[in-house]
């Protein structure tokens, strides 16, 4: 345990930092996982939506310091990359329904 004054108040402080940063850590890996839920259910108009409430938490998370800027580049590129491939497969899937 610290004794000093300063290092006292350093360690409430880390505590303080840490709890902060798990719920913000929490938020963006709820929004990541409804995002991936949408995704694997294959509605498009929900994982759109999701997605940009994704971006939006993983853009703060940066802010604050709680992801990297590169880690959460790789994430939303990636994620893009999915929802690019959901809704130009649904499209493909109702022509050929509508043919059939």
């Amino acid at each position: 345990m610290a004794n000093h004054v300063s290092s006292l108040k350093r360690a409430r402080q880390t505590v303080t930092k840490t709890e902060v940063n798990r719920a913000n850590r929490t938020r963006v890996r709820g929004s990541l996982r409804l995002l991936r839920e949408a995704i694997a259910a294959g509605d498009v108009k929900v994982a759109q939506e999701q997605f940009k409430a994704t971006v939006s938490a993983l853009d703060k998370s940066v802010q604050k310091g709680v992801l990297h800027k590169n880690t959460v580049s790789r994430y939303k590129s990636r994620l893009n990359a999915r929802l690019k491939t959901l809704v130009t497969a649904a499209p493909a899937k109702t022509v050929a329904a509508k043919k059939a």
